[in-house]
């Protein structure tokens, strides 16, 4: 065989892959490239290392590397993460801000400027009502009747108001039989410094000693020396001194009640007495001035007489008080100004009392309203103690008298208490 012929045998023996070209659109398998750092032989006769391409060629005068490669002297390149430089590029594409981007920065001035709005009106509201406030003080300070009543004692502690009716007849058309000017309802009220607050009634015919008079009905000190008798009267039964004198004229009573609109009084049988002019059905009504004047002066078809009087007065006090202290009265201003001057013309105080002085008095009164009160009489021995020269009259009980005092103006009783009364 010729050596043509064992070309071409040897020719087709071969692979056809092996001599077909690839096509030109499939790109060479890439050989895998080795990125080690190649490592010199020890022995300098042997042959050099072909140069990759990660390494370039080396001249033939260069010294042989020692055994231990060195070490990277500059830190491998880094780059940046995908999705940074992503973002980077989006922001180098679109550099304008978006609308969502500008809305925050405009809105905080707006709602700066509504704010500073609100602040402002209330400021001015605020002022308002203060210039308000400010002139009913002045108009209410202006309006108040005072009378000298107080003795200058020493005080005693805590709060001591001594609320007196006076019976004075003038513009009263009724006639129950009493003669000249004397007290009518005598209530001391007590707030002590820790206790509750105390209402204590003491019944007008109690026969004391009047200071220069001897001893004579409670109420006669009222005639005979006036306000300031009567507050030393009380000063010597009680052994507290009077702080603030309150006295309601009598027909004051009825004006304050029409201007509250009427007030809610309860008794449980039926009156029909013809020197106060009270007619009765029993139960709890809503009546004007002139029913409620007459239900605290009815003391004659009452079975327990001025103990029974006492306890009505007690309880036309209290609703007239918190008629004037109710949300209704305080918030209506229609209602709050004929109300206040109808109480301001009806009451007369003690000099030196003030609008802040009347605000602490009814402070006391609403807590003299409650459950919470301890409310009643003194100790009483008897109804119908006949005096020569005096008549009938209420006889106290003298030696549980100063106990009784003391434990008011300390507030020793229970709150709720019903005190004194007949033994």
């Amino acid at each position: 065989m010729s050596n043509q012929d064992s070309g071409q045998s040897s020719e087709r023996d071969a692979p056809r892959s092996a001599n077909r070209p690839k096509p030109p659109s499939v790109p060479p398998k890439p050989k895998r490239v080795s990125t080690r750092i190649p490592v010199t032989p020890a022995n300098p006769q042997d042959e050099p290392v072909a140069p990759t391409r990660a390494m370039p060629p080396q001249a033939a005068s260069t010294p042989p590397m020692a055994s231990t490669p060195p070490r990277r002297t500059t830190p491998p390149p880094s780059y940046p993460p995908r999705q940074q430089a992503q973002a980077a590029g989006s922001q180098t594409a679109n550099p304008e801000p978006t609308y969502q981007q500008q809305a925050p920065v405009a809105a905080p001035p707006v709602r700066k400027r509504k704010k500073h709005r609100c602040c402002t009106a209330a400021l001015i509201i605020l002022l308002i009502l203060a210039v308000i406030f400010g002139g009913l003080l002045f108009w209410v300070q202006g309006q108040i009747q005072t009378v000298d009543a107080l003795s200058g004692e020493p005080d005693t502690p805590g709060s001591t108001t001594l609320i007196v009716g006076s019976d004075s007849r003038e513009g009263w058309e009724g006639d129950d039989g009493t003669e000249g000017a004397r007290t009518d309802t005598i209530m001391v009220m007590h707030a002590p410094e820790s206790g509750p607050v105390s209402l204590i009634s003491i019944p007008r015919d109690s026969y004391v000693a009047i200071p220069g008079y001897g001893s004579n009905k409670i109420n006669a000190a009222f005639s005979f020396g006036g306000p300031q008798l009567l507050v030393e009267t009380v000063e010597d039964l009680t052994g507290m001194t009077i702080d603030t004198y309150m006295e309601v004229g009598f027909t004051g009573v009825e004006e304050i009640v029409d201007a509250l609109g009427g007030v809610e009084l309860c008794l449980d049988y039926d009156v029909d007495d013809e020197k106060s002019g009270l007619v009765w059905e029993a139960g709890c009504h809503v009546v004007d001035g002139e029913t409620a004047l007459a239900f605290s002066r009815m003391r004659y078809s009452d079975p327990l007489g001025d103990i029974g009087r006492a306890e009505r007065q007690r309880q036309v006090v209290g609703a007239v008080a918190e008629g004037i202290l109710s949300p209704a009265t305080l918030l209506n201003p229609t209602k709050l100004l004929p109300v206040t001057s109808a109480t301001l013309d009806a009451f007369r105080v003690s000099e030196g009392t003030g609008v802040f002085d009347l605000m602490g008095v009814a402070l006391d009164m609403r807590g003299a309203l409650g459950g919470n009160a301890v409310t009643g009489t003194p100790p009483i021995t008897s109804l119908g103690y006949s005096v020569d020269g005096v008549g009938s009259t209420v006889l106290l009980t003298e030696e549980e008298l100063p106990q009784f005092w003391d434990d008011v103006e300390n507030g020793n009783f229970e709150a709720g208490e019903e005190v004194g009364g007949v033994e």
